[in-house]
């Protein structure tokens, strides 16, 4: 399936927001409550406690919206070292978890590429210099499972093989999602997941009025990913 489902109801979910300062913080969640009305919001200032909160919370939240500079512990200064494990230890341990990553300055997440390109959840990078209409853009892109990152970390010459058989069976058999991992003797999920890796790259993303599945054929015809 290429179209990102829809968020069925707003007011059930649960949002991690991490952010050592307190202004950006509160600036952050008073954004996310009017497009999120009645939302539950776990507040965490430092990597260490956003770890200790969703690990006794009983379920995990729906997204985690993490700041990429901050402190391990209170009382530290705020690092991107930081920032990025945290980001890695998040996708170690909870593959499903959707993640919007808050910075101005995105490129340490290189370090981060394959995990990014493996997690099951959705994965997008919000730009703190861009009004906050981008940073709830990029909020409903990840809880509909989108991938989303800096051009940096994008290139079509990284398409892996299975991705390429993918856009084959769909754009050159007609197959659909199901057929497609019966083909290639996969699970429907990971037929999914290759869409959204390949959209990633391709740098098509969900946009009012347009197919994703044809944007995604007519961006691969034009790379020639496919003839």
């Amino acid at each position: 399936m290429l179209q990102p489902v829809a968020v069925q109801n707003k007011q059930t979910l649960t949002f991690l927001v991490v952010d050592d300062q307190e202004l950006a913080l509160y600036a952050t969640i008073n954004v996310l409550k009017p497009q999120y009305p009645d939302i539950k919001i776990i507040e965490a200032q430092t990597a260490s406690e956003a770890l200790n909160l969703i690990a006794s919370n009983p379920s995990l939240p729906d997204l985690a919206i993490v700041d990429l500079s901050m402190p391990q512990t209170a009382g530290e200064s705020a690092r991107t070292d930081a920032g990025i494990q945290l980001l890695r230890t998040l996708m170690e341990k909870y593959r499903n978890l959707n993640i919007v990553v808050q910075s101005a300055y995105p490129r340490s997440l290189i370090r981060l590429k394959a995990l990014i390109s493996c997690h099951e959840g959705g994965f997008t990078v919000a730009d703190k210099s861009l009004p906050m209409k981008e940073m709830l853009a990029k909020v409903d892109w990840a809880l509909n499972g989108v991938i989303y990152t800096p051009k940096e970390m994008r290139t079509v010459l990284e398409v892996k093989p299975e991705w390429l058989e993918m856009l084959e069976w769909a754009f050159k058999k007609g197959l659909q999602d199901k057929e497609i991992a019966k083909q290639m003797k996969i699970a429907e999920r990971t037929v999914r997941h290759y869409w959204r890796n390949v959209q990633n790259v391709l740098e098509v993303y969900p946009d009012d009025g347009k197919n994703l599945r044809i944007q995604t054929e007519i961006r691969a015809r034009e790379e020639g990913l496919i003839d």
